[in-house]
């Protein structure tokens, strides 16, 4: 077994104006001062990194990986959740999304989705410059508008969706694999990827592609009913990274799982922050403890009540405290050594 490494911090819901979240040097110098070992960089934030730059120059990423490192702090992955959405975007989002694209793609979907694959790309090659194995990200959705069946879903369009989703991520996936990097992508309602199923349809037409891996949000989890810890179970071999996030889902009389159009603060679901809400993490460090996964624990903060520097403040210690130092011994081998086949049949009566 291995000992999951943390806490670390995903900086994308810190960044801001002033210090100290307006610098990679001051933002990290403020996590290291809260307890954090490691950074996740959110790639579309150039005040953090210059993404092409990152996969065209192995220089430039030693001098990144320095900056971080004198502040005692490892960068553990690069995050294009953002870039990522924009590879598959159904038209009914298209004004919405425009926003986290250059203002040059704007009303050209096409031009958008080849830049964010091109985003993708350059992120393979930036992780692999930076030493870097797993990447997180999103799938994007061209299926989400009819997540329910109704009015009811012409025969084939799933398969069609899937479809062309795999066509449009295996080249990505390619270039992931040519840099040997797992991408992981966060299981997430509004992506046509957003629990075990879907992730199963999206692999199967994608003819298992090795490098499409889980980066494990317990939190999306939670707001979806699902059972968050057999999930573990079922996927661990694909679990490459790790968001630690809260969430609680408290149903009532007027409103259960589509309670999306009231406001963070009166929905059923709501993000929390680490506990605050109703994710047994303790369940599931033990379990991807047990399934041997030895990479970052990454607090991601979104409260509807707590401040993100309380959150962060909180949140480091709260991750150190459950992060198992797997053991090495064998509590119940009181014997010891190889097995002595003669022994073990003289314990038989044999």
């Amino acid at each position: 077994m291995k000992t999951i490494k943390g806490p670390a911090l995903f900086l994308a819901q810190f960044m801001g104006d002033k210090a100290p979240f307006d610098s990679l040097d001051n933002i990290c110098r403020w996590a290291a001062g809260l307890g954090y070992k490691g950074v996740q960089i959110p790639t579309w934030e150039g005040r953090l990194i210059d993404l092409q730059k990152a996969a065209e120059s192995k220089t430039y990423c030693d001098e990144l990986k320095g900056k971080v490192g004198e502040h005692g702090l490892e960068i553990t992955e690069l995050s294009t959740h953002l870039q990522g959405q924009l590879v598959a975007v159904h038209p009914a989002y298209d004004h919405l999304f425009d926003g986290f694209a250059p203002e040059a793609c704007h009303g050209n979907p096409k031009a958008r989705t080849e830049w964010a694959v091109q985003q993708l790309k350059w992120a393979a090659r930036a992780s692999r410059n930076l030493g870097m194995d797993a990447h997180v990200t999103f799938s994007g959705a061209l299926l989400w508008p009819f997540m329910y069946p109704w009015p009811q879903r012409p025969a084939g369009l799933v398969d069609m969706g899937f479809g062309e989703l795999a066509a449009r991520w295996r080249p990505i996936l390619d270039s992931f694999e040519e840099q040997g990097v797992d991408a992981c992508y966060e299981l997430h309602p509004g992506e046509d990827i957003h629990d075990g199923d879907s992730f199963e349809q999206f692999l199967e037409a994608l003819d298992g592609h090795p490098r499409a891996c889980v980066n494990y949000d317990p939190s999306h989890f939670v707001l979806q009913c699902l059972d968050y810890v057999q999930f573990i179970d079922f996927y661990h071999e694909r679990i490459k990274a790790f968001h630690v996030k809260d969430a609680e889902f408290n149903p009532t009389g007027k409103q259960g799982v589509y309670g999306g159009f009231r406001p963070w603060l009166k929905r059923a679901g709501r993000f929390r922050s680490l506990g605050d809400g109703q994710v047994d993490f303790s369940a599931i460090f033990s379990k991807l403890s047990e399934y041997d996964y030895g990479s970052w624990a990454v607090l991601e903060w979104e409260c509807c009540i707590k401040s993100p520097e309380q959150g962060a403040r909180e949140g480091a210690l709260f991750i150190q405290d459950h992060i198992i130092e797997v053991t090495e011994k064998a509590f119940d081998d009181f014997a010891g050594g190889e097995a002595d086949e003669e022994q073990n049949r003289k314990a038989l009566g044999l």
